[in-house]
């Protein structure tokens, strides 16, 4: 076997190592049961479609982008950024809704911006769920809500980080929109309270 052979087989080893590694990492410490949409893996016969996860204009959907905009299509699943000079756009993988009957559309706009925000669960979620938690403080690594959120204008409705990665990129929330923690990081500084924002 060549030197070349050797490293390109101990640089496949590595890589999936390492994909591995990365993996376990990722699972969360407290998965809430039936909290998120599961589907089973793509066959080969099976095409990916990525063609709505794309860079939009924001003229489509605000007037103006005084203190920043926010657009969240539930549709893609994805969450864009436009600063107010227009000159940072950000373009994010969300989590959305479980049902129908727990989302919402329209416009709102940020109203607090909170830092290992404390999670409680609605009457409803806890209706639902009885075995839930009435609080996990802010910090705890089961947090709902992750590392940081933006609450919304409209009760109970946040942009928020999560722990748990599966959530991202399928129907996981009680009506709220979810990022990885280091997205909501990143947007948590870029938005301000008075941020416009639309659901759609």
């Amino acid at each position: 076997m060549s030197a070349d052979s050797k490293f390109k087989l101990n640089r496949r080893h590595f890589v999936a190592g390492a994909a591995v590694a990365l993996g376990a990492g990722a699972m969360p410490a407290l998965a809430m049961e039936g909290s998120t949409e599961i589907l089973p893996g793509a066959s080969s016969s099976v095409r990916n479609n990525a063609s709505s996860f794309r860079m939009l204009d924001w003229q489509q959907y605000f007037d103006n982008t005084r203190k920043g905009a926010i657009l969240v299509d539930l549709t893609s699943r994805a969450l864009h950024f436009w600063s107010e000079d227009q000159t940072i756009y950000r373009l994010y993988p969300t989590s959305v809704p479980l049902s129908e009957d727990l989302t919402r559309r329209g416009r709102t706009e940020v109203v607090q911006k909170v830092v290992a925000p404390p999670w409680r669960p609605t009457a409803s979620m806890k209706e639902r769920n009885p075995d839930w938690p009435d609080l996990v403080p802010g910090g705890a690594p089961d947090n709902p809500l992750g590392t940081h959120a933006l609450y919304l204008s409209w009760t109970y409705y946040r942009i928020h980080g999560t722990h748990d990665t599966r959530k991202i990129g399928r129907r996981s929330s009680n009506g709220c929109v979810g990022l990885y923690n280091e997205h909501i990081q990143e947007l948590f500084g870029l938005a301000q309270v008075g941020t416009q924002v639309l659901l759609i």
